[in-house]
């Protein structure tokens, strides 16, 4: 079975109801004739001139707000990310299960609730508490269809949890950010809903579908490339589109739109460019994450016929503002369509082939936690099509160890919980705690 055929099957069977495998490409999943040898930068660019600027195109139907002088600036962190990683041995874990959902694809956790609030893709988010379900505290299931790469797909809140952010695909399968009032005991008042964004989806596939509150209170939205395969209509590295992108903007109204651009974002001013950008050259940034001690930026970027990536900006480099993560120069390190600019291009902390260890990764978290010491600093990541779990830490900014760790089919998401402690999260229904063992 080819890559393509295989993908589409994974789509289409009840075992691997997918809603990430972007590793379908499309009709058009070859890769490209080989091409030169190309060198990655090492370093950030200095400037958002290393993406080519072309003309704006009609892919979004989104507002875009005058800058703000006054958005907060990202906070400062201690570049702890170089230091080393004690030696306390291999670290080994295993998955306690906690609860059954239907389709869950992500959880999320507000500031002083020990609840879990579990998104399901076919457009619930439902609360985990004390391991029992609760009754559904948001239904949007006539706003979206949970189906392939579609559905509710992400959800965050705000640090006084009084808001929360969705990502879901619409009924025309279009993204949309939208916003909601939530009371003290965890219900969304659903007729506070405040759509900030739309995004047009050219296909059915790639529409990313995480959303977070960063370290500096900013909303950043991670965007597939919009579909099909190969970047067919090369939005990744075109600054006139949102797609293919990770976005940073401030929710707070600004001026009669719906939300506000921060100043700092690389492109404010730049000629046909899109100001809520802050990284370009995601294929299809299913999960991402900040480690809540060095506000490091952790990117699992699906690939598409031979490679799964992730990437890391760290935060006392910026994190992430204006790099070029590479696709679709690049598929992973490995040169991909040779009509893209290659020149800038910040390479993957670790990448792996597809076969064994898997075809679409999931994403993860960085471990800080208390109930397994070795595995302190580690990124863990699942890939949904293997069920494989892996840890990697790194040193001096540089990959130091991988390891398998467990098992877990139609992995969806690794996540941190409020006390640094993960939780892995499958389609098939299960969450699960990491634990030790």
């Amino acid at each position: 079975m080819t890559r393509r055929h295989r993908g589409r099957a994974l789509l289409g069977a009840t075992a691997c109801a997918a809603l990430v495998l972007a590793a379908c490409g499309g009709d058009d999943d070859s890769a490209p004739a080989e091409a030169p040898e190309v060198t990655f930068s090492t370093q950030p660019s200095a400037t958002p001139s290393t993406v080519e600027v072309t003309a704006p195109t009609a892919d979004t139907g989104a507002a875009t707000s005058a800058p703000d002088s006054s958005a907060v600036p990202p906070t400062s962190v201690p570049d702890t990310a170089a230091a080393p990683t004690v030696a306390l041995g291999d670290p080994a874990i295993s998955l306690l299960p906690i609860a059954s959902f239907e389709q869950p694809v992500d959880l999320a956790w507000r500031t002083g609730d020990t609840t879990a609030y579990i998104v399901e893709r076919v457009g619930r988010v439902t609360p985990l508490r004390d391991g029992v379900a609760a009754a559904a505290v948001l239904d949007i299931t006539d706003l979206t269809e949970g189906e392939g790469e579609r559905g509710l797909l992400g959800l965050t809140f705000t640090a006084d949890g009084s808001l929360a952010y969705v990502n879901h695909t619409d009924n025309s399968g279009d993204t949309v950010i939208a916003e909601y009032s939530v009371a003290a005991d965890g219900t969304f008042d659903e007729s506070s809903r405040r759509e900030l964004l739309t995004i047009e989806q050219p296909y059915a596939n790639h529409n990313g579908g995480d959303v977070t509150i960063g370290p500096d209170g900013m909303l950043y939205i991670g965007m597939g490339d919009g579909g099909d395969g190969g970047d067919p209509q090369r939005h990744a590295l075109n600054v006139s589109s949102l797609l293919g992108k990770m976005l940073r903007i401030d929710p707070t109204p600004s001026g009669g739109a719906p939300y506000t651009v921060p100043a700092d974002n690389p492109f404010v001013g730049v000629a046909g460019a899109r100001p809520e950008i802050w990284a370009v050259g995601l294929r299809n940034p299913w999960r991402f994450s900040f480690d809540s001690a060095t506000g490091d930026l952790w990117i699992a970027d699906v690939g598409q016929n031979v490679l799964e990536e992730i990437d890391v900006a760290w935060a006392a480099d910026g994190g992430g503002r204006g790099l070029n993560f590479g696709w679709s120069a690049f598929e992973g390190t490995q040169r991909y369509n040779d009509d893209q600019p290659p020149d800038g291009a910040t390479p993957p902390i670790h990448e792996y082939e597809h076969g064994d260890l898997g075809c679409s990764i999931s994403g993860g978290a960085v471990y800080r936690g208390t109930e397994i010491p070795a595995l302190v600093g580690w990124y863990v990541w699942g890939d949904y099509c293997s069920g494989q779990i892996q840890g990697l830490r790194v040193e001096n900014r540089a990959l130091a160890q991988v390891l398998p760790l467990t098992t877990q089919s139609q992995n969806t998401a690794i996540r941190v919980g409020p006390d640094g402690e993960l939780w892995a999260i499958s389609i098939g229904g299960q969450v699960a705690r990491v634990v030790a063992g």
